[in-house]
C-alpha cells in the first residue's frame, strides 16, 4: 500500500526549525564525531588500539555523532520528527533515492578523479575506514554496517532532517546548496568533500522532493555501500 507523502516544502513554517537548531546540531556532531576521536588520540587512550579496533571506533562515531547531534537540536522546540521528515515514505520513492546514489557514485568519482589529477596525490583520510574492515569477516561486516547504514542515518538526520529544513526556509537553492556546502565543509577540504557535496545536492533534493528522510538515506546508502566495496577492491588489487 502506497504512503502518501508531503513535500519539506509543503510543512508548516512554525514548525520549521532555524539556526538554533542548526548551529547545536553542528556543535554537537563536531565535538562527538571529530574532537571526541582527536581527544582519545592526544591522550592516549587509543595507544593501545590496533588499526582495525580504531578504525571500527571512527566507523561508529560518524553515524553514532549524527544521531545525538539530530536529537540535541530537535529538542530544542520539541519539534515533532515527522516535522523534520522522520515520516513513511513510498517504495518508489525509496528506489529514486537508490537510482540518486547511483549518479552520486559515479559523478563524484569522476569529479574526484579530475582534481585528483590535477592536484595531485594527497592524504588518504579514508585509510582508517578502509583498516576497520581488514580483519576478517567480523569486522568487515562491522565495517559495512558502521559505514553504509549507521553513518547515512546519522547525518542524514541531522544535515537533511534539521540542516536541510531549516535552510528552506529561504528557498529551494539555499536549503539544497547551502546544507550540501555545510555536509561537505565537515567532511573537511580533501577529496572527500567532493563526494560529500554531490551526495549532499541528491540526498538533500530527494529530501525536500519526497518530504521522507528515507530516500535521502537510501541515496547515501547506496554511495556508502558501493563506495566501501570499490575502495577495498582497488585496496586489495594494489
Amino acid at each position: 500500500m502506497e504512503v502518501a507523502v508531503m513535500s519539506v516544502d509543503a510543512l508548516v513554517e512554525t514548525k520549521r526549525p532555524g539556526w538554533p537548531e542548526i548551529l547545536v546540531g553542528l556543535a554537537v556532531m563536531a565535538v562527538v564525531g571529530y574532537g571526541l576521536p582527536i581527544t582519545l588520540d592526544r591522550t592516549g587512550v587509543t595507544d593501545g588500539f590496533s588499526p582495525v579496533t580504531s578504525g571500527l571506533i571512527l566507523a561508529a562515531l560518524s553515524g553514532v555523532a549524527g544521531l545525538l547531534a539530530f536529537a540535541a537540536a530537535a529538542r530544542i522546540r520539541s519539534t515533532n520528527w515527522s516535522d523534520l521528515g522522520i515520516r513513511p515514505t513510498t517504495g518508489r520513492w525509496l528506489l529514486i533515492g537508490v537510482a540518486g546514489g547511483l549518479v552520486a557514485l559515479v559523478v563524484s568519482r569522476l569529479v574526484a578523479a579530475t582534481v585528483y589529477y590535477l592536484t595531485g596525490p594527497s592524504e588518504n583520510i579514508q585509510q582508517p575506514y578502509l583498516d576497520a574492515a581488514g580483519d576478517g569477516i567480523l569486522t568487515l561486516i562491522l565495517s559495512f554496517l558502521f559505514l553504509a547504514v549507521l553513518t547515512p542515518i546519522g547525518e542524514e538526520f541531522l544535515f537533511r532532517g534539521i540542516v536541510t529544513t531549516a535552510l528552506l526556509r529561504y528557498g529551494t537553492v539555499v536549503g539544497v546548496v547551502g546544507s550540501s556546502l555545510i555536509f561537505a565543509l565537515m567532511h573537511g577540504l580533501n577529496l572527500v568533500f567532493v563526494t560529500a557535496l554531490v551526495v549532499g545536492l541528491v540526498a538533500a533534493e530527494v529530501f525536500r522532493r519526497s518530504g521522507s528522510i528515507w530516500p535521502a538515506v537510501a541515496v547515501h546508502v547506496t554511495n556508502n555501500l558501493l563506495g566501501q566495496v570499490l575502495a577495498l577492491l582497488v585496496a586489495g588489487a594494489a
